[in-house]
C-alpha cells in the first residue's frame, strides 16, 4: 500500500532519556501534532486515519536542530507540535525533547524532515 499521508515525530538525541520516557514524549507529540492537524487540516487527518496511520520517529542531535525543523514546518503550513516535559520524573520540567509534524501530506512533510535519520 502506497501512504499518501504521514506523521513525524523528531526526538532530541543530546537528552538522556529512559526508553519509558522517549515511548512518552513521542505519544505526546503524536497526539498533540494531530488535535493542531484537527484544527487546521481535518481533512488531512481523515485520509491518515483511514490510509493507517503512518508514524515515523526521526531523530535530531540538538534543540537548535528541533526548533528548526519546528519553525520550517510552522512556515510551511503543517501542523506542528513542540513537546516540552512537566519535569514530574527525569528532566527538568520545561525540557523541550521532541516535535510531532502532521500528519499531513507525505511529500510536504518529506520536503522539510527527508533528510532525517530513523530514531
Amino acid at each position: 500500500m502506497a501512504f499518501k499521508y504521514k506523521q513525524v515525530i523528531l526526538v532530541r538525541t543530546d537528552i538522556e532519556m529512559s526508553k519509558g520516557k522517549l515511548a512518552v514524549q513521542v505519544a505526546h507529540a503524536s497526539v498533540s501534532a494531530l488535535m493542531e492537524a484537527l484544527k487546521h487540516r481535518r481533512e488531512w487527518v481523515e485520509e491518515w486515519l483511514g490510509e493507517g496511520q503512518k508514524k515515523v520517529v526521526l531523530k535530531v542531535s540538538n534543540l537548535r536542530e528541533l526548533m528548526s525543523f519546528y519553525e520550517e514546518a510552522v512556515r510551511s503550513g503543517l501542523p506542528a507540535s513542540l513537546i516540552s516535559d512537566a519535569g514530574l520524573t527525569e528532566l527538568p520540567e520545561g525540557t523541550i525533547t521532541a516535535v510531532g509534524i502532521g500528519p499531513a501530506p507525505e511529500d510536504l512533510v518529506d520536503k522539510i524532515t527527508g533528510a532525517l535519520k530513523l530514531l
